[in-house]
C-alpha cells in the first residue's frame, strides 16, 4: 500500500529509512520505544503512506484548517454544511466559559464570524460528551449573549436588537454519543427552535452535528465490493477527508476532487521532520489516555449510578414490604384481640346463663323438695340439681 499513495507523494519515506533516523537519534528512539507495537505501528503507516492521514490529530487539522493562513478551506467547508456560501469576515477570540475536562475533548474549537454578520461555533470532539443537547445550547446561548455585549458596546445608543444576527453551533464527532446510533442511516443533524403553530420569529440560534463514525460506517456499506465509487457530493468529500485514512479512499478523493492533494501535501511535509511529527503524535496519545480515562470514569460513574438507583429503589421495595408486613401484623394483632374479646363475652355469656339455670333449679327445688323431681321435670342430671342446690 506504501507504493500505492508514493506515487502520488513522492516526499513519503520507507519505513526502513524512518526507522533508521529515528534509531540514530537517542531522544526519538526513547519516545519511539515508550509506545506500544500498535502505536509505533499506526504512526510508520501514515508517515509512510501504508494508511493516509489522520486529519482529526489536532497538530494535522490545524495545519490544513486554520483559518487564519487559508481561509478558503474552512469557508467551503462550511458553506457546504451550511447550505449556503458564506465568506469569513473576522476569527473571534474563543472566550467562552468550558471546565477543564471538556477543553481536552476537543480536537479544535473555532469562532468565527461570517460576512453577513452571522457568527459560527465550528468544534471537533472526540469523544462524545456527556449531555450534548444541553452543552450545545449552554454554547450557542453564551455565544449569543458575548455577541449582545460586543455590539450593545460598540453601536451604545444607536444599538437595536435587528443589529444581533444568528449563531450557529456545529459539532463534528469523531466518536459520537449513542443518541446518534439510533438513526444509523443519517449523518447530519439540523436544529432550530421554531412554534408550533406556525408563527414566524427569527430565535436566532442554529444547531448541525454530523457523527463523522456513522458516516464512516455509512460510506463503508456503500463502497463495500465496489472498486471503484464517486462521493454523491463534496461535503461527503470533506468528511471521508477528515475520518477515513483508506489508501484507496484518499486516492478517490484527489482524483475527483484534485483540491485535496494540497492538504495531504502539506501533512506529509509534516512528517518529513521527525522530531516535529513524533511530538504531536506523542501529545495526541496522551490526550487519548487522558480521554479515554475520562471516558471510562464517565460510564463507571454512569454505571455506579445506575447501581446505585437499583438500590434505591430495592430498598424502597423492602421498605414498602416492611411497611405491608407490619400493617399486617397490626392487623392480625387487632383480630387476635376482637377474638380474646369475642371469647370473653361468650365466657361471661356463658356464666351468667349457667347461673340463671342454677337459679331456675334452685326455685323449681324449692317448691318440690325433691331432687330426683326437680332433674326429671327439668330435664337435667342429678348432680346438676345437687350443685345448684349446694351452690
Amino acid at each position: 500500500m506504501a507504493t500505492m499513495l508514493k506515487q502520488y507523494f513522492p516526499m513519503l519515506k520507507e519505513r526502513e529509512t524512518l526507522l533508521a533516523e529515528i534509531q540514530s537519534k537517542p531522544e526519538l528512539n526513547e519516545l519511539f520505544e515508550e509506545w506500544t507495537e500498535e502505536q509505533q505501528r499506526e504512526f510508520l503507516d501514515f508517515c509512510t503512506g501504508v494508511r493516509g492521514i489522520k486529519f482529526l490529530y489536532d497538530g494535522f487539522f490545524k495545519e490544513v484548517m486554520n483559518p487564519e493562513y487559508t481561509p478558503e478551506r474552512l469557508e467551503e467547508f462550511l458553506s457546504l454544511i451550511l447550505g449556503k456560501t458564506v465568506k469569513i469576515l473576522e476569527i473571534l477570540p474563543n472566550d467562552s466559559t468550558r471546565i477543564a475536562d471538556e477543553m481536552t475533548l476537543l480536537i479544535m474549537d473555532i469562532v468565527v464570524q461570517l460576512e453577513d454578520g452571522t457568527i459560527v461555533n465550528l468544534e471537533v470532539q472526540k469523544i462524545g460528551y456527556k449531555f450534548p443537547g444541553e452543552r450545545c445550547a449552554c454554547y450557542s446561548a453564551d455565544l449569543l449573549l458575548r455577541q449582545y455585549k460586543r455590539v450593545k458596546g460598540r453601536k451604545k445608543k444607536k444599538f437595536s436588537y435587528k443589529d444581533i444576527k444568528g449563531v450557529y453551533t456545529i459539532v463534528l464527532f469523531e466518536k459520537s454519543p449513542k443518541e446518534f446510533h439510533t438513526y444509523p442511516d443519517r449523518y447530519r443533524h439540523q436544529s432550530k427552535q421554531v412554534f408550533d403553530s406556525g408563527l414566524k420569529w427569527n430565535l436566532l440560534q442554529e444547531y448541525i452535528c454530523i457523527p463523522l463514525d456513522i458516516y464512516k460506517e455509512i460510506y463503508d456499506n456503500k463502497t463495500r465490493n465496489m472498486k471503484k465509487l464517486r462521493f454523491d457530493n463534496k461535503l461527503e468529500a470533506w468528511l471521508a477527508f477528515l475520518c477515513i485514512d483508506d489508501p484507496e479512499v484518499v486516492i478517490r478523493l484527489i482524483e475527483q476532487y484534485p483540491e485535496f492533494r494540497a492538504m495531504y501535501e502539506e501533512a506529509y511535509q509534516m512528517c518529513q521532520n521527525m522530531d516535529e511529527v513524533m511530538r504531536m503524535f506523542s501529545k495526541e496519545l496522551l490526550e487519548l489516555d487522558r480521554n479515554t480515562v475520562q471516558l471510562m470514569i464517565d460510564e463507571m460513574q454512569d454505571e455506579i449510578n445506575v447501581q446505585k438507583n437499583m438500590l434505591e429503589e430495592k430498598d424502597a421495595r423492602l421498605e414498602e414490604q416492611a411497611n405491608q408486613l407490619e400493617e399486617k401484623d397490626a392487623r392480625l394483632e387487632e383480630q387476635t384481640n376482637q377474638l380474646e374479646l369475642q371469647r370473653k363475652q361468650l365466657e361471661q355469656q356463658e356464666c351468667e346463663r349457667k347461673n340463671e339455670r342454677m337459679q331456675m333449679l334452685r326455685r323449681v327445688y324449692a317448691k318440690l323438695q325433691d331432687i330426683e323431681e326437680t332433674a326429671q321435670l327439668m330435664s337435667c342430671s342429678l348432680e346438676e340439681v345437687k350443685e345448684a342446690v349446694d351452690g
